[in-house]
């Protein structure tokens, strides 16, 4: 029972401080909604990022023309030197036949062109596609697979995936990089609320220690009072999280553009993932604000 009446009177004296120094408070609640609010952002704009990095990924291959004159055995060949690099995922092979007869179903004037090569004459070349774990490493390893023997040439869109990959690289830098910015920011500030808490009950504390109270009991009102701000502080950005994206993937029915690379991730439990995440970097940011605080300007 008296455990439950001192965490009862440590959350009392807490929610005092909290009206008791409210428009610091306030303060500090604002700037943790506002640092939040860009939190909620930079996820839903890194995951979505990181799914459109997946989807370039799992759709992107490095076509590998083979020599025209090849025989089975040099197929076969070709294929176990691929095989043996460190990126490959898959390789699939694909015959000048298969080439022809997926041009012509895609473009009427060049399926004109083939039927008019007499019968049993392709000009197409036989091929392998390959796709590979970690698009990161595509040039790289394309350009190993350029140098095996019996591969005439290669074709991957080399240009449009670099600057994809620099793009969406970037992209995850400047969120990350906002984030922890303006998390030390509401840190300080919250420290500097707790700062002014502890010297309004200056006297207060003295008492305590006079009477014998410990070290742990004067500190634990303080960082209840940073979880306050904390959670007070998440409220707004989780529901503009959950109320927010829900709407903006309603309202452009799934998709930021026609392509499929553009495809949003459904709402839930995304929302319910962020919200959570939201609320313990609230509660995190507001502990830590107020025991730095409390293990800085109260000497005990």
């Amino acid at each position: 029972m008296k455990l439950f009446r001192s965490i009862g009177r440590y959350f009392r004296d807490a929610g005092k401080s909290v009206f008791r120094n409210f428009s610091l408070s306030l303060a500090s609640i604002s700037c943790i909604t506002i640092t939040l609010i860009v939190v909620a952002l930079s996820i839903i704009l890194s995951y979505n990022v990181e799914k459109m990095t997946e989807h370039v990924s799992s759709n992107t291959s490095i076509v590998v023309f083979l020599a025209e004159e090849v025989t089975d055995t040099q197929i076969d060949q070709v294929k176990n030197n691929i095989v043996k690099l460190d990126n490959i995922a898959e390789v699939t092979f694909k015959s000048r036949d298969e080439w022809a007869k997926e041009t012509k179903d895609k473009d009427k004037t060049i399926s004109i062109v083939i039927d008019s090569w007499p019968e049993g004459e392709n000009h197409l070349l036989d091929s392998y596609e390959v796709k590979v774990k970690d698009i990161n490493l595509i040039d790289d390893t394309a350009s190993k697979i350029e140098k095996i023997t019996n591969v005439a040439y290669i074709n991957y869109g080399k240009e449009y995936i670099s600057s994809v990959i620099t793009i969406f690289d970037v992209i995850e830098k400047v969120c990350i990089g906002g984030v922890v910015a303006l998390v030390l920011v509401t840190a300080f500030l919250i420290a500097n609320t707790i700062k002014l808490a502890i010297f309004s009950r200056k006297t207060e504390i003295e008492i305590m220690r006079l009477v014998g109270a410990s070290n742990m009991a004067i500190k634990i009102p303080f960082i209840i009072e940073g979880s306050f701000i904390g959670f007070f502080g998440s409220i707004i950005p989780i529901v503009l999280t959950s109320y927010g994206y829900n709407a903006l993937y309603k309202f452009l029915d799934g998709r930021l553009f026609s392509s499929s690379l553009g495809e949003l991730v459904k709402p839930y439990p995304f929302i319910l993932y962020t919200s959570g995440l939201l609320l313990v970097i609230g509660l995190l940011v507001g502990m830590f604000g107020s025991y730095n605080a409390v293990r800085k300007y109260l000497k005990i």
